[in-house]
């Protein structure tokens, strides 16, 4: 867009002073960017004066908003620093700026990072004899790439949205920002523009969907489906295309009788066809399990009245006219939603048969709905206060309250995912109070959204009157009730992501600091014990915990124990690091006998393996590797090359060394044969109870025995597991289940 026509399309609200000073910023944006081109193009200078247009056609926001809008890229894509804007424009401008600038110098932390800066931008080639295990380098620097732009975009986003709570009109620039590269996405290449498109359903989408701006969540939400699942955008599209026509017609005459029907009841009232957007009706279609061809609630129609009462009033003639859907009224009238949106919602089959979803709501209400949040930044010269403004800032921040207590900016993005941009339901207090929590909630959220004291001293639940189990699901319109002791704390396993006992990053934050206040030996012992007790159960050995705990970000071992035992670290992560592709552990009694490095072609039975070309491949019987393993190679006379874990028995006493060959995992496929070992007390129930968590876990068996001595029963058990992580989870719950000794591969020898 040209700044002459934005100029021109400007309300009168803005004066001749306001005029002059978005103009000096113009000049300013324009002479930083100049020969700044877009990849579209067009001069870069256009994206900045289309942002602008786009906060004046959304918010018409206070002159120095566009200002900063115009500015938001100057300070991270030129030589403009914040001092300079500060200077010309102000500290209000120079802090819209600052929230929405990109962080691109991070703190290099990781191994690999530390790597880089000691041989430069392309990995060093193993040097002759060295023990480390096989690595692709330049996979290695590819994946080290895209962790660290995860990192840096995860920093951005978190130092955005800190900055948003206490600066709200920062939410509007960044939203325009995101809204115009969404429109002019095509001109990107295609990694980038599924990336981009993800993170638009995963932050901002949403983000808007928090603050009730409808208009921008829909259209970012339709444009980012076109990209992240383009097949399905155009299949629905196309079917929306050949019924529009008729639809149209269809919808006309159903206003018109829905019209006639309320007035001749002395409603008077304004029906209006409301549109669906591509996005909705995809999520419908997943949600139902149905194709677009069995949709029938795609009508939609908003009856507009004078009061609350003709609210309800207008409900009472639908539901008597044509018959109410059971499951399908909602009354956010009485109990508005946590973005203080109101309406009244339900559905009727009318009289073709088929469903006619109606949502009812007076004009101050339908305005709310359209514009939220973006209604209070309207410009006025001398505008008052606005408290219901200030009550919904107020509401957004104490969804992140816990966002002090978060130093990981991968953990803080994750957290606003669940705590702020999810999805929400409704359950009430014994008292019958209604708690707003994100969905999958568990009692425990519950508990800690209700008081801390009672989050630390909760040891069961009770919802709708019956008994029921920690990682229980709450839905809307739960009535739950806590049981608690009368001292205690809270379980290092509700930290355990594994069990699912957590869902909200505000229980998860008063759980680690409650175990923080511990004495730090005492989280220092827990720590040790939890990772010696996992590594034990997984079958791994011989683990550096000095170099783990450099890999992971911590400056000892120790601290990384200390981490773990209070919370910080969850098991899971380690698992995780254990198991990257990049790992490099040696094997010193080995390491001197391995050839160079080969390629193996792809097994059929299990993994690509990558080394050595043309020759015949199995996994070793002795120590049945999985992905993740340390891993090596045996020649064998005739059998091609078989594969071993390198601390399998066998390996460590084969006299002819000259046979190993070194070997590493490149993508899994399918699944690996795993033996594991459970023993627990037995009773009735306990092999249904174990069979369920494979189930549910997609675990397959392929053996099974079982024995029983003096009450003890033992289970061998063959899984077929994909990876460790996936092992590490189903070990963990089973271990979880009542009467279970414990749960554990069982290792080689």
């Amino acid at each position: 867009m040209k700044i002459e026509v934005f100029m021109e399309n400007l309300p009168e609200i803005y004066t001749p002073t306001d005029r002059e000073l978005i103009m000096r910023a113009y000049r300013v944006a324009e002479r930083a960017h100049t020969g700044q081109i877009r990849a579209s193009g067009e001069p870069y200078v256009s994206h900045c004066v289309a942002v602008a247009d786009i906060l004046v056609e959304k918010f018409t926001p206070a002159p120095y908003v566009l200002v900063a809008g115009l500015l938001h890229d100057v300070v991270e894509d030129t030589n403009v620093s914040l001092d300079m804007i500060r200077k010309d424009f102000g500290e209000v401008v120079a802090k819209l700026v600052d929230s929405v600038t990109k962080l691109t110098d991070l703190p290099r932390v990781s191994r690999v990072d530390r790597q880089i800066e000691g041989h430069g931008n392309l990995p060093e080639v193993h040097r002759k004899g060295s023990a480390r295990g096989a690595i692709d380098d330049y996979a290695e620097i590819d994946t080290l790439t895209r962790s660290r732009r995860y990192d840096a975009k995860s920093e951005t986003l978190r130092k955005t949205l800190l900055a948003m709570a206490e600066q709200p009109e920062v939410v509007m620039i960044k939203l325009a920002d995101r809204l115009h590269n969404m429109r002019t996405l095509n001109y990107v290449p295609e990694n980038k523009r599924r990336r981009v498109a993800q993170e638009t359903l995963d932050i901002f989408a949403p983000l808007a969907n928090r603050l009730g701006i409808w208009q921008m969540k829909w259209e970012l939400e339709d444009l980012a489906f076109r990209y992240t699942n383009p097949e399905k955008y155009k299949e629905i599209a196309r079917a929306l295309a050949d019924r529009r026509e008729t639809r149209e017609k269809e919808m006309t005459a159903i206003t018109r009788h829905v019209q006639k029907i309320l007035a001749d009841e002395g409603i008077e009232t304004e029906v209006r066809g409301r549109p669906k957007h591509i996005y909705s009706i995809y999520r419908k279609m997943v949600r139902k399990n149905i194709p677009f061809e069995a949709l029938s609630d795609i009508r939609g129609v908003r009856v507009i009245v004078n009061s609350n009462q003709d609210c309800y009033a207008a409900l009472g003639v639908i539901h008597s006219r044509w018959r109410p859907i059971p499951g399908e009224f909602d009354d956010y009238i009485a109990v508005p939603k946590d973005n203080q949106y109101r309406s009244l919602h339900t559905a009727v089959v009318y009289d073709d048969g088929k469903t006619l979803e109606f949502q009812i709501r007076t004009a101050e209400m339908h305005n709310e709905a359209e514009q939220g949040i973006a209604a209070h930044w309207r410009y006025k010269e001398g505008k008052q206060v606005d408290l219901k403004f200030d009550e919904k800032i107020l509401h957004f921040r104490s969804l992140m309250e816990w966002r002090q207590d978060v130093s990981d900016a991968r953990e803080f993005v994750d957290g606003m995912k669940t705590d702020v941009f999810a999805d929400r339901v409704y359950v009430f207090t014994p008292r019958g109070d209604a708690i707003d929590l994100p969905a999958g909630s568990t009692p425990i959220d519950f508990a800690y959204q209700i008081h801390t004291e009672i989050g630390h001293r909760c040891r069961g639940a009770k919802v709708n009157g019956k008994l029921v189990p920690l990682d229980y699901t709450l839905k809307t319109g739960d009535r739950v009730e806590i049981l608690t002791v009368k001292r205690g704390g809270p379980s290092r396993d509700w930290l355990n992501p594994n069990l699912g006992l957590v869902k909200t990053q505000r229980a998860k934050s008063k759980i680690r600091h409650w175990f923080k206040v511990q004495a730090r030996e005492q989280n220092i012992s827990q720590g040790k014990a939890q990772i010696d007790r996992e590594l034990r159960r997984l079958g791994i050995s011989e683990v550096d915990f000095a170099r783990l705990a450099a890999e992971l970000g911590y400056r000892s071992a120790e601290d990384m124990f200390y981490a773990l035992g209070c919370g910080d670290l969850a098991i899971g992560r380690l698992v995780n690091t254990l198991t990257l592709p990049e790992k490099e552990r040696e094997e010193e009694d080995l390491s001197e006998y391995i050839s160079e490095t080969m390629v193996l072609p792809p097994d059929t039975e299990a993994v690509t393996v990558k080394g050595l070309k043309g020759l015949l491949t199995a996994m070793a019987r002795c120590c049945r590797p999985v992905a993740g393993d340390e891993i090596i190679g045996y020649i064998t006379r005739g059998r091609g090359v078989t594969i071993h874990r390198q601390d399998c028995p066998n390996i460590l006493k084969v006299q002819d060394r000259e046979r190993l060959v070194r070997v590493s995992w490149g993508e899994a496929s399918n699944t690996f044969p795993v033996p594991v070992q459970i023993r627990a007390y037995d009773r009735m129930g306990l092999m249904r109870e174990v069979s369920t968590i494979f189930e549910k876990e997609g675990v397959n068996m392929t053996k099974v025995e079982v024995k029983v001595h003096q009450n003890i029963a033992v289970f061998d058990l063959i899984l077929e597991i994909r990876n460790v992580n996936q092992l590490s989870k189903v070990l963990t719950r089973i271990e979880n289940l009542p009467n279970v000794l414990k749960a554990e591969r069982v290792r080689a020898g």
